[in-house]
């Protein structure tokens, strides 16, 4: 089943702006569960994004570099057994 996915609350102040720094995975590529998905960053702090069920990142939206707010969706994906 595809689903959006969105940027999860990463517990910052909500005056830090949140960046993609990077994507671990590519697009049509699989994962597992707790795989790291991408790394974002603030003027803070670096964090992991894991991947909360197994499944295929099957397109982007937030490319490296974009600044994104919790909610936002920033990619699509396949989930398995959901």
């Amino acid at each position: 089943m595809q689903k959006e996915f969105e940027m999860p609350d990463i517990g910052i102040e909500t005056d830090d702006e949140i960046t993609v720094s990077f994507w671990h995975i590519e697009e049509d590529e699989e994962f597992e569960k707790d795989d790291d998905l991408l790394e974002v960053s603030t003027n803070k702090v670096n964090f992991s994004i894991a991947a909360p069920r197994t499944g295929r990142l099957v397109e982007i939206f937030a490319q490296e570099g974009d600044v994104v707010t919790v909610g936002d969706v920033i990619a699509l994906i396949e989930t398995i057994n959901d």
